[in-house]
C-alpha cells in the first residue's frame, strides 16, 4: 500500500526544516555511505538523563524505591513517562493476568512528559492543518484524539489528581498571508467531514488572546492544556492502582534479545521479560534502539511570575487558551491556572551526536525567548522569567509518529516521533502497545502509523551537518527570517 504520508503537503515548522534537513545530508551520504555505517562505533551517543528543572517538576509525584532485586514479569516498560505508564495501566487493564513493572531511570515524568509546553493537540503532528490523500482517515484520527482528551479528563476525575486539564480549545495563530490562505483552505474542507474547526481573522484572533501580530488563528475547540507532571501523576496513580509495580531511579544499561528479553540495570540487578515496551522517547538510541528514525532535539522553555487578573485584562488574553505559530522557529505559549505565562521553542537546535546542552546556549535561548514574548506582547517588554529549562525530545523527519513492534520475535514495542503532539498522543499509543502485546493488531492496523517506517535519519556527522544546512536552507528561504 503507498505511504499516505508522501501526500501531505508539509507546511511551515520544524516539519519542513527537518524534512530540508534529510535532503541535504542525501547527497552527503552518497559519497560517504562507508563512514555512515561505522560511525555509531566511532561517536558513541552520550545522551545524558538531564535532571528535570522545569516548573512543572515541582509537580512531579514522590518516587517509589528503586529495584533492589533481580526480577521475572510478563512485560517490562522502559520509561516511566506518558507513553510507559499508560502502556503499563491499560496493558494490565486488558490483560490483567500478566504481571508489569515500570522501569524509570530517574523519577517518573523527568523526560518530556513532565516538561513539555503543555499544549493537548489533536491529529498527529504530520496531518495537523494538513490533509492526506485519505481525509476519511484524517477524520477518524482527528475523532480518535479528540475523545482521548475526553478520557483524559476522566481518568483524572477516577484517580481524584486534578491534572488542570483545560479544554477550551486552542489556537494555531497565523503568521504570513500565505499560511492564512492555507487555513482558510483547510477549515473549509474538514469542516465539511464534520471537525468542528474554525478560522479568525485579525481581528478575532486578537480580541481572543490580546496581541495583533498574527493575521489570522486556525482554532480548534476540542484542544487544550494540561500540567504535565500532574497528568504524569494521574497515570502513575493509574498504573499503580491497576497492579503495575514501578521502580525509579532504576537504569536499565543494556538489554539482550530472544524470545525471553534480558534487562541489566546499572545497580547490577536482572529483569527477564516475555516483552518489553521501549517508552523512553529521545532517549531510545541509548540502548541501541530506533538511532536512525528521530532526531533529538532540544527544547527550551520559560515562566514567568503570576499575574493578577486585573494584569491579564489588562493584557487582553480574555480567552485563556493556548497558541503556537505557523513559523519554523515555532513559537507556543500558555497561562497556567495561577496566572504564569510559559514560552517555548524558538530556533530548533541539534547537538552533535546527540550531546548534552551547555548554559551558554541555554541562556542564548532564554533571551531569545524572552524577545519574541516582548514582541508579541509590548507590555511586557523588560520582565525576567522566573524559572527557565530545557531537555530533548523526539522528532521524526516528516513529523510522523509511529508505534508498534520490532524484533526477531515481534516482542518488543514501543511509540516514537511524536513530534510536538505527545501530550495526548502518548497515551493512546499506550492503548495500542497493550492491544498489539494481546495480539489485537487488528482492532488498529487500519491507522497509518501502526508500524509505519519512519524517515531514514543519518548516523554522525551527516545527521549534524543535514541539521546544519536545513536551518541554513530556511533561514534563506522564510519570510521574515
Amino acid at each position: 500500500m503507498k505511504d499516505e504520508r508522501e501526500n501531505i503537503r508539509p507546511r511551515s515548522s520544524r516539519r519542513r526544516f527537518l524534512k530540508n534537513s534529510a535532503l541535504a545530508g542525501g547527497g552527503v551520504l552518497l559519497g560517504a555511505g562507508g563512514l555512515n555505517v561505522v560511525s555509531p562505533w566511532i561517536w558513541r551517543e552520550p545522551l545524558p538523563l538531564d535532571q528535570n528543572r522545569s516548573y512543572w517538576a515541582r509537580s512531579q509525584p514522590r518516587q517509589n524505591p528503586p529495584l533492589i532485586q533481580d526480577l521475572t514479569v510478563d512485560v517490562a516498560v522502559l520509561g516511566g513517562g506518558l507513553t510507559g505508564l499508560s502502556a503499563a495501566y491499560f496493558i494490565r487493564r486488558v490483560s490483567s493476568q500478566k504481571s508489569v513493572a515500570v522501569l524509570e531511570a530517574r523519577g517518573c515524568g523527568n523526560g518530556a512528559s513532565g516538561r513539555n509546553g503543555a499544549m493537548v493537540l489533536n491529529m498527529t503532528a504530520d496531518r495537523y492543518m494538513n490533509f492526506s490523500a485519505a481525509p476519511q482517515m484524517d477524520k477518524q484520527i482527528y475523532d480518535l484524539t479528540a475523545a482521548n482528551t475526553r478520557f483524559l479528563a476522566q481518568l483524572s476525575d477516577a484517580t481524584g489528581i486534578d491534572c488542570e486539564l483545560d479544554t477550551k480549545g486552542a489556537l494555531q495563530v497565523l503568521s504570513s498571508s500565505q499560511d492564512t490562505t492555507a487555513a482558510r483552505d483547510y477549515v473549509r474542507q474538514a469542516r465539511s467531514l464534520g471537525m468542528p474547526v474554525e478560522f479568525w481573522d485579525a481581528r478575532q484572533t486578537a480580541g481572543a488572546i490580546g496581541t495583533e501580530v498574527y493575521e489570522g488563528g486556525f482554532f480548534d475547540p476540542n484542544a487544550g492544556q494540561v500540567h504535565p507532571m500532574k497528568l504524569v501523576h494521574v497515570f502513575k496513580a493509574a498504573a499503580a492502582s491497576a497492579g503495575a509495580a514501578i521502580y525509579e531511579n532504576t537504569q536499565v544499561v543494556s538489554i539482550e534479545e530472544g524470545r525471553q528479553l534480558v534487562l541489566h540495570t546499572q545497580g547490577g540487578h536482572t529483569i527477564r521479560a516475555k516483552s518489553l515496551v521501549l517508552a523512553s522517547n529521545a532517549f531510545t538510541a541509548n540502548l541501541g534502539f530506533f538511532r536512525n528514525s528521530v532526531v533529538p532535539l532540544r527544547e527550551y522553555v520559560a515562566m514567568t511570575r503570576p499575574f493578577s487578573e486585573q494584569e491579564l485584562a489588562e493584557l487582553g488574553w480574555r480567552l485563556r487558551v493556548p497558541f503556537n505559530d505557523t513559523r519554523t522557529e515555532v513559537y507556543y505559549l500558555g497561562l497556567t491556572r495561577d496566572g504564569r505565562i510559559h514560552i517555548g521553542g524558538g530556533t530548533p537546535r541539534y547537538n552533535f551526536n546527540n550531546g548534552p546542552g551547555s548554559a551558554e546556549v541555554a541562556t542564548t535561548h532564554t533571551a531569545q525567548l524572552l524577545r519574541e514574548l516582548a514582541r508579541i506582547f509590548p507590555r511586557l517588554a523588560g520582565i525576567e522569567f522566573d524559572v527557565h529549562w530545557d531537555g530533548v525530545v523526539d522528532w521524526s523527519m516528516d513529523a510522523s509518529p509511529s508505534v508498534g513492534y520490532t524484533g526477531k520475535y515481534r516482542n518488543i514495542f514501543y511509540g516514537l516521533g511524536y513530534s510536538g503532539h505527545g501530550v495526548n498522543l502518548t497515551s493512546i499509543f499506550g492503548r495500542i502497545i497493550a492491544d498489539l502485546e494481546a495480539g489485537r493488531e487488528d482492532l488498529w492496523k487500519h491507522y497509518p502509523f501502526v508500524n509505519a517506517n519512519l524517515y531514514y535519519v543519518p548516523n554522525e556527522p551527516f545527521r549534524w551537518l543535514s541539521a546544519a544546512a536545513g536551518l541554513a536552507w530556511y533561514k534563506l528561504t522564510e519570510p521574515g527570517a
